[in-house]
């Protein structure tokens, strides 16, 4: 399915006045519907609920991430009346969205889909407090930033899995934990050109980590300074550390999906991974040395 008819197939669920005139979405998880929706479509039994399913995973994403909106501006500082209705409406705009993708679940009839991703969801809320915890703490590592940056992005996709059959099954976490550790990292690559989001990047905890004891003290001091975060960035090399591991993983993603079970499926995912494996170029032979 294209990107416009995936959006459009879940936007009629999303719209409201109040929300679009007056609230900043996040940006909507197409890659991950898409696969989704692509992988339930070769299943025998549930091919027939690929739409409903696309949908709901897209409404529930969706209201998750626009609630993590609200909590990343509440961090950055109080705001005025203006910024703080703002907020409220995201609060809404999320509880919205939950409903709605509760809603079409039970006028399908899917019960044990609703515990499925209720059971995520809480899962996902779990996994939140302690790593925004570990942030505040600073006692967050890079490896740890990735692999929760990850869980949070494919945890509401896990639950799906069940309606999947044999292999299909088997890979399913695999492909949409790599997919979405892909994800993650790309942003991040993509972050390095926004100087006002360096500060509690992939790169932040880079060099908190494994700066000298100088470049660590400096950059906790200064981490609002974007000119010298770049500057700590371009000596441990973050921007091409990040593209080899997007390179290491958008492999270990195409290598998961060549074992898939149909020749049209993967053909049909190719073009999922093509952005990850172009944003990532070739790796530096430093940097593939490193990675092991």
């Amino acid at each position: 399915m294209t990107r416009n008819r995936m959006a459009q197939m879940a936007q009629k669920y999303m719209e409201y006045d109040m929300i679009g005139l007056h609230t900043e979405l996040p940006e909507f998880p197409e890659g991950r519907i898409r696969l989704l929706h692509a992988v339930l479509s070769h299943q025998d039994e549930s091919a027939k609920l690929k739409d409903l399913m696309a949908i709901v995973a897209s409404l529930a994403q969706m209201g998750l991430d626009t609630h993590d909106l609200v909590g990343n501006e509440s961090a950055a500082g109080r705001g005025g009346l203006l910024v703080m209705r703002a907020r409220q409406l995201k609060v809404l705009a999320g509880d919205y969205f939950s409903g709605r993708f509760y809603h079409l679940l039970a006028q399908a009839g899917q019960v044990e889909m609703i515990r499925r991703i209720g059971d995520a969801i809480c899962e996902l809320n779990r996994i939140k407090i302690g790593f925004y915890t570990k942030m505040r703490q600073m006692k967050l590592n890079a490896e740890e930033y990735l692999l929760h940056g990850a869980e949070l992005k494919s945890g509401l996709f896990l639950s799906f899995g069940h309606l999947m059959t044999g292999l299909y099954e088997r890979l399913w976490p695999e492909i949409v934990d790599r997919y979405s550790r892909c994800e993650l990292l790309l942003q991040e690559l993509t972050r390095l050109e926004k100087p006002g989001e360096l500060g509690g990047s992939w790169g932040f905890w880079h060099v908190l980590n494994e700066g000298s004891d100088e470049d660590r003290s400096a950059l906790a001091d200064k981490r609002h300074d974007a000119g010298f975060v770049r500057q700590l960035f371009d000596k441990y090399s973050v921007s091409d550390k990040l593209s080899g591991m997007l390179s290491q993983t958008a492999a270990q993603l195409q290598g998961l999906m060549e074992r898939i079970p149909s020749d049209k499926l993967v053909q049909e995912l190719k073009p999922l991974i093509a952005p990850f494996l172009k944003a990532a170029g070739p790796m530096p032979a430093k940097v593939a040395t490193e990675l092991g």
